[in-house]
């Protein structure tokens, strides 16, 4: 949860540099993820200059959990927040292990050998 040591109340408008010191994430990230992620809209008012609500500040937060701490990509965080089905985080996604038995690999193993035994001879 976002520590604001601001003096404002917890429902108040946060400017995108408060919001960017209490979650410890970068402006510029911040309007970034505003363009990857089109749920992420704060307000704006004359100059550009935007204001975070408090529902901004939590899904910031979500954002943040899901692509810092789970693992996941952009696009898989994109699908985890539109109620997909959670993809797995990028640091856990690989190809599935199976676990052949010794009699499924070894004819196998005896045609690679008898393959590098005829292109040696060759």
């Amino acid at each position: 949860m976002a520590n604001f040591d601001d003096g404002k109340e917890d429902g108040a408008l946060r400017t995108i540099g408060e919001v960017a010191k209490a979650t410890g994430i970068k402006a510029h990230v911040l309007r970034y993820w505003e363009q990857q992620f089109p749920t992420l809209k704060p307000l704006t008012r004359s100059g550009g200059r935007r204001y975070y609500r408090p529902e901004d500040v939590a899904l910031v937060e979500r954002i943040d959990r899901l692509v810092n701490r789970e693992g996941y990509t952009l696009k898989g965080a994109k699908a985890a927040l539109k109620g997909a089905p959670d993809p797995q985080p990028a640091a856990q996604q690989s190809a599935p292990v199976t676990h052949d038995s010794a009699a499924d690999i070894l004819p196998r193993l005896k045609t690679i050998r008898d393959d590098l035994k005829a292109a040696l001879a060759a």
